[in-house]
């Protein structure tokens, strides 16, 4: 649905602008279209839209909506009309009311030194909905959870740092190599 154009510069992250007779926008909960710059989900039109999915008439209800296709994608647009993946709406994390997006948080997790994998999933926590969790593979043993606490504390605010990180040999991945969240979301003990 978006393509970077051949005669402009690319912008990091981006996934480009509207393909010809395809429209793009980010839209709220309540589907009113997201001024540049603010985080919603991305919503597609065209004629490469699929018309539905075979024989799940409620999934497609939820996925289509006035002749838009809701890709559960959370997106922002800039001013030029470039589209930015941030996340999966399903991954995102509610804090205290606040959303933390796990992509920044690994993003971060990552540039450690020692950090080799990570996935960042939400845990119930009675008083704030949800904490922040992160399963983690690092190359040294000697790591520690505060020691990456403390370095999510130098580029992440407080409501987004891990109260949670544990430390896996290698995080549970399908056949293709994506990561599977839901097998670290079922390893959390419920509060």
């Amino acid at each position: 649905t978006c393509f970077n154009p051949l005669d402009r510069p690319r912008k990091a992250g981006s996934i480009g602008r509207n393909i010809v007779n395809v429209e793009n926008k980010v839209v709220d909960e309540f589907g009113e279209e997201l001024e540049p710059g603010e985080v919603g989900e991305l919503i597609v039109r065209g004629p490469n839209v699929m018309k539905g999915y075979y024989k799940l008439p409620e999934e497609t209800m939820l996925a289509l909506k006035d002749g838009w296709l809701y890709t559960g994608d959370m997106a922002r647009m800039d001013e030029e009309g470039y589209f930015y993946i941030v996340d999966r709406k399903k991954d995102m994390i509610i804090v205290g009311g606040y959303n933390v997006y796990p992509r920044e948080v690994e993003e971060v997790l990552y540039s450690h030194p020692n950090v080799t994998e990570v996935a960042v999933v939400g845990a119930p926590q009675p008083e704030t909905g949800e904490e922040v969790m992160a399963f983690v593979v690092v190359d040294n043993p000697e790591v520690t959870a505060e020691a990456l606490t403390d370095f999510c504390t130098l580029h992440l605010a407080k409501y987004k740092i891990p109260m949670t990180i544990e430390f896996l040999e290698e995080l549970p991945k399908n056949t293709t190599g994506k990561i599977l969240r839901k097998n670290l979301r079922d390893q959390i003990t419920k509060p």
